[in-house]
């Protein structure tokens, strides 16, 4: 059983807050937008990270993270990108991919929109936690917690951490 935190478009902002919910967590996932990496050096010093860059990050992050994160957790295949759509509108350049060899968890980032919901072609869970960060044009910040326990995503709960 593993315990995840999953946040994404900290913009460079962290804070007491978020390192809470980073200290409760096994592993912490970020799904790029991570602005100054002290953001991600700060998360990595308490937990496991795994990352992808964003659109508006640096070559430096580029160079540390990947672009696309595939990996299995216990026994669930799972898939981060940022920018990567949802359900019926997926980003054009994953799309292909997404049908021939969908993940069992599909992990984005980049609407500052939280969103949860299953994918019925592609029998696999969405998921995009909202942004944790204090830029964009979210009113709230949000972050999602869920347990992996072998073939199972359970436990899911949504963070609210205050207005911008």
């Amino acid at each position: 059983m593993i315990k995840i935190l999953l946040l994404s478009d900290t913009h460079s902002h962290i804070d007491d807050t978020i390192l809470k919910y980073v200290a409760q967590a096994d592993e912490v996932w970020h799904a790029g937008d991570i602005g100054d990496l002290h953001v991600t050096d700060t998360i990595k010093k308490l937990k496991p990270l795994r990352c992808v860059y964003g659109n508006i990050d640096g070559a430096e992050a580029r160079l540390e993270f990947p672009l696309h994160n595939r990996f299995s957790c216990e026994n669930v295949s799972v898939w981060i990108t940022h920018i990567g759509g949802y359900p019926g509108k997926y980003n054009p350049a994953i799309r292909e991919e997404m049908t021939l060899n969908p993940p069992k968890l599909f992990i984005c980032g980049h609407s500052h929109i939280l969103k949860v919901m299953f994918d019925k072609k592609n029998n696999l869970l969405h998921m995009n936690p909202g942004a944790c960060g204090k830029s964009g044009f979210h009113q709230m910040r949000t972050m999602l917690r869920f347990v992996i326990e072998d073939d199972k995503i359970k436990d899911l709960e949504i963070i609210e951490i205050g207005k911008k």
